[in-house]
């Protein structure tokens, strides 16, 4: 039986300058690397980041001693066995960041080892399914909040292809992104061509609406208005608008702009303003938890008793380990919920949301504009898998 043969981390950049971890594994004549993100805006309740020299070294010198002789295979025993090093209920003794590095790669090789595509392997982890439908995407085209230093409150705005095609969705995806580019250099000035942290334009707009003008504008110009659909992540967390106010403007946006997904919406303690958003729409918009339940079951619990949500969004470094991150979906998709899968403002090159988001046959998945290049490799990977597996697309 191949084993883990040795595990070693070392600092890498991550998209804003900052450090991360980089861990190589190998075993069975493989080897494998893998990177992980970190939020720019992030949920209190997430797992604990630890200084990314003080991961390495819990790498090297606890983490490596132990996992050594063990099969990647079993990816169940991994995380264990990491949970239990750590010990604690939040991953700050060893750091999420370092638990998390090692968790991703000890899939990778083992589906190295397998000869199989990193989704496969993780589909077969996660018990369910053979389907082969893409997840839609959720393009960002325009930045604000603490991504963008602009007026613009909400964080996000998002461009959502309806098409279940990669290929067809990039494609549709890309236009639209490159005449939003030419609208507002045109209307706003060159420097609104600027990218944010995830590769969406970052005009300075005055109205939190205007960007979805802008967009109904662009679809109907490329006659793709039935082809798209729009959204909002606000990370109401850094939002200085009080609730009461941010009601009329969803509403707004869903009457004008016939808004289909809109994520946290509110701060994350308040259930009960998403409770009341979701009953005010109903299923009409995705109403998305994602700072409110920070891929955290006991968190999406609470959200699900309080009817706050119909969506959540999954991020494999918010909770840790891989095998947390597989029990949040499976939970998430008994109550069926929307799931999307999400990248993180300070990102790497690792494509790993890609095959994870193929693998549990996410809903949607969010990887940024199409202007970065560590945005752009995700969007490269799930093109890939297309072409494995539906290869007439």
């Amino acid at each position: 039986m191949p084993s883990i043969e040795s595990i070693s981390a070392r600092k890498i950049l991550n998209s804003r300058g900052g450090w991360t971890i980089e861990v190589t594994m190998r075993g069975g004549g493989k080897e494998v690397i893998a990177s992980i993100p970190e939020g720019e805006s992030k949920g209190s309740h997430e797992a604990h980041y630890v200084p990314v020299g003080k991961a390495i070294q819990n790498i090297t010198e606890v983490i490596e001693p132990i996992l050594k002789g063990r099969d990647p295979e079993n990816q169940g025993d991994i995380d264990k066995t990491l949970l239990e090093l750590d010990g604690t209920t939040n991953k700050s003794k060893l750091g999420a960041n370092a638990i998390l590095s090692v968790s991703i790669a000890a899939s990778r090789l083992a589906a190295e080892i397998k000869g199989v595509p990193l989704w496969k392997h993780l589909r077969d982890i996660y018990g369910k399914g053979e389907g082969t439908n893409a997840p839609r995407l959720y393009i960002n085209c325009t930045e604000g909040g603490v991504h963008a230093g602009t007026q613009l409150d909400f964080q996000e705005y998002l461009v959502i292809p309806k098409s279940r095609s990669v290929k067809e969705a990039i494609q549709i995806g890309k236009e639209m992104y490159r005449l939003i580019r030419e609208y507002v250099k045109t209307n706003v000035g060159p420097s609104a061509v600027n990218v944010g942290d995830e590769g969406g334009f970052t005009p300075n707009f005055k109205n939190n609406l205007e960007p979805l003008k802008v967009f109904q504008k662009v679809a109907k110009a490329l006659a793709v208005q039935g082809l798209v659909d729009f959204g909002i992540d606000a990370a109401a967390n850094n939002v200085r608008v009080s609730a009461k106010k941010l009601l009329p403007i969803y509403k707004e946006a869903k009457e004008k702009y016939n808004l289909f997904f809109l994520e946290d919406p509110f701060k994350e303690e308040d259930f009960s303003h998403f409770e009341k958003l979701h009953e005010m729409f109903g299923n009409d918009i995705v109403v998305c938890g994602d700072d409110l339940t920070t891929t955290n079951i006991e968190r999406m619990k609470r959200a699900h008793e309080k009817g706050s949500i119909n969506g959540v969004i999954i991020k494999p470094n918010q909770i840790g380990s891989i095998s947390e991150t597989l029990e949040a979906v499976k939970l998430a998709k008994e109550w069926n919920w929307t799931v999307v899968v999400s990248h993180r403002g300070q990102d790497t090159n690792d494509d790993f949301i890609a095959d994870l988001a193929y693998a549990v046959q996410a809903d949607g998945i969010k990887l940024g504009g199409l202007g970065r290049g560590e945005r752009i490799a995700k969007y490269n990977r799930l093109l890939a898998i297309e072409t494995q597996t539906r290869p007439t697309f």
